[in-house]
């Protein structure tokens, strides 16, 4: 073993996370030198490659891995660095190679179809995605996440002019009586007066204040009623005493400004999920109706033609039923093995015509831990979706970008399978008011209004990480698809068109018992050219 002060002394940089590891392999250090053109900075990921490769004699440019390198450290870029790894890593990893062939071909292309996909194609770009982080959580750890959240929240709404004036809670406390004052905090509580009046206790990182709502005043009333526990909002108000009046309260929202983007191309995009594959209640008939359809063989002709147009097909989460998720589950399963569960829905997935792109997210009933937010599907169990060639599988939350170009910035489409939606649906007065679980379009209008997807801390189970909350929604989608509560929606909200996946099962006892009404066999077909939404049903009698 060498040193690793041995390799610096030799003229190579190594990167603090490979420090700890004290000791190099001496076969690393051989492979190294024999390199022509080296690269600047040894890393693990490099370090890793040349420890387990029996051959390494791929030519590439250091300097431009170590360009990437820096890009992705600073957030900035992440496909380039990738691409370098899947190369590093083309004799190790069976996945790598698949993945450089394909870049390979392309770059391999007549340069005049190079030239047409590169002015409109289904390519897909994440652009947000969860990498999991395992380690011990500690309370620390809750309090740097909510710390996270909040300035990533702030930093939205600190760009609104009625806000440019805000200062701190604890200037606030200093103020004279019936001054005017704006600030941005976190709501900690929120409760009734026996005069009708809403007081919401607000803190940010110097202090907590009180803030009252009146009651005469009809609409500010109705937003302070929607807001939720743990919610980030901005307010201007009238100082006195140590306490707020409201005279106005504002969220992070969708910008008043945000277009519907199109396309001249006549392509469609297909939205579905929470297929519950291997349940007595999966309506598989139906399914293979929609199967066929996009195959181009169910249908009439108008919509066997608008299916040979479909280049995207979102699955949003919920594929199998999955075992133990709820009590008394077992009586409800026709495949009672998760694997097989899975390998059941690939026989049909793997169907579909293959220049349909196909990106999936998991949910509660996949295997994957509970609380959010979600890594990939585990690639023991569902290994039948990872050997399909044209999957993509994602974190929940996740966010990818479709059909970009060097003219078209593209379609930004956001996944979230909707495991905070019940709690939302009970505690948003307007959403609780008027159909709970029947609204998504309400829930998901939240959603966006708040610009994150779980705000309240015992909405969903979470993980909580020191530098970055997940499920801040801090880019603008132009599509924010989800799931759960099997209900079909498809309205737009500020540019943003909001998606409710529907489902392909029928009710169990247990959706009964937590006010879940299917709405099945339904799927969202949209044109990117006229951003027309259409509902297609698969049911055996439609």
């Amino acid at each position: 073993m060498i040193n690793v002060n041995e390799l610096m002394r030799r003229g190579f940089l190594v990167s603090p996370s490979l420090v700890k590891e004290k000791n190099i392999d001496e076969k690393v250090f051989d492979k190294l030198e024999k390199l022509k053109d080296k690269p600047l900075v040894i890393n693990n990921n490099i370090y890793n490659t040349l420890k387990n490769s029996n051959e390494f004699s791929i030519d590439i440019s250091w300097k431009e891995f170590d360009k990437s390198r820096v890009f992705y450290e600073k957030n900035k870029n992440n496909k380039d660095y990738k691409v370098f790894l899947e190369i590093l890593n083309y004799n190790l990893n069976e996945e790598s190679k698949i993945s450089v062939d394909k870049i390979l071909k392309q770059v391999s292309m007549p340069q005049e179809h190079k030239i047409e996909e590169d002015i409109i194609g289904p390519n897909i770009i994440v652009v947000k995605e969860y990498k999991e982080n395992i380690k011990k959580r500690e309370v620390q750890d809750f309090v740097q996440h909510f710390r996270v959240r909040y300035n990533l929240l702030k930093n939205i709404l600190i760009n609104r002019p009625e806000l440019k004036e805000c200062i701190s809670i604890n200037r606030v406390l200093n103020k004279n009586n019936n001054e005017k004052v704006s600030i941005i905090g976190l709501i900690m509580d929120k409760r009734t007066t026996k005069n009708g009046n809403i007081i919401i206790n607000i803190e940010d990182m110097t202090g907590k204040i009180i803030c009252i709502v009146g009651k005469n005043k009809k609409e500010l009333f109705d937003l302070a009623q929607d807001l939720v526990f743990d919610q980030v909002i901005g307010l201007n108000g009238t100082c006195s005493n140590n306490i707020i009046f409201v005279n106005d309260i504002f969220l992070p929202d969708i910008p008043t400004n945000n277009q519907i983007k199109k396309i001249n191309e006549d392509h469609y995009i297909v939205f579905t999920g929470d297929i519950h594959a291997g349940s007595k209640m999966f309506l598989e008939k139906d399914f293979v109706n929609f199967i066929e359809w996009l195959n181009g063989n169910y249908g009439t002709e108008e919509q066997k033609e608008i299916a040979s147009k479909v280049k995207f097909l979102f699955l949003a989460g919920d594929l199998i039923e999955g075992v133990g998720i709820y009590p008394g589950q077992e009586n409800d399963l026709l495949i009672k093995d998760i694997k097989k569960q899975y390998e059941f829905l690939t026989n049909y997935l793997i169907k579909l015509r293959k220049d349909i792109k196909i990106i999936i997210i998991g949910g509660n009933h996949d295997s994957l831990r509970l609380a959010e937010p979600q890594p990939r599907l585990h690639p023991t169990y569902a290994k039948s979706l990872y050997e399909l060639e044209n999957t993509t599988i994602l974190s929940n939350p996740s966010m990818v970008n479709i059909f970009s170009s060097r003219d078209f910035d593209g379609f930004n489409v956001l996944l979230y399978h909707g495991s905070s939606f019940p709690y939302l649906a009970d505690t948003v007065e307007s959403v609780r008011i008027n159909g709970r679980l029947d609204r998504a379009d309400l829930i998901m209008k939240h959603s966006l209004q708040a610009r994150h997807l779980a705000p309240t801390h015992n909405s969903v189970q979470y993980i909580p990480e020191n530098d970055e909350d997940s499920l801040v929604i801090d880019k603008v989608p132009d599509f924010y698809v989800s799931g759960h509560i099997h209900k079909v929606t498809a309205l737009n909200y500020r540019g943003v068109t909001m998606i409710g996946s529907g489902c392909w099962t029928e009710q169990t006892e247990d959706q009964e018992k937590r006010g879940i009404v299917p709405d099945p066999s339904k799927v969202i077909v949209i044109s990117l050219k006229t951003r027309e939404v259409k509902v297609f049903n698969f049911g055996e009698n439609e």
